[in-house]
């Protein structure tokens, strides 16, 4: 395996972790992002951009992630 073909899939695994604790804890409030997921056209960048992509939610998935965003930032 090549060094970069390495280094895209530790960005990736990287990625998936942080997407699946994000999930994980969103899921706790009460918030659920549908289309959660790594963007996989990121990976064609050298080197490796890791980026989740939140994706679309209703308005009511939105209030409440404003309002847990609000609760923390107290």
């Amino acid at each position: 395996m090549t060094t970069r073909r390495r280094a895209a899939g530790d960005a990736r695994d990287e990625a998936e972790v942080a997407c699946g604790e994000l999930a994980a804890v969103l899921k706790e409030t009460g918030i659920v992002l549908p289309s959660l997921a790594v963007g996989p056209v990121t990976f064609g960048y050298e080197p490796p951009r890791s980026l989740v992509e939140l994706g679309r939610c209703n308005v009511e998935t939105t209030r409440k992630l404003i309002a847990v965003l609000q609760r923390a930032a107290r």
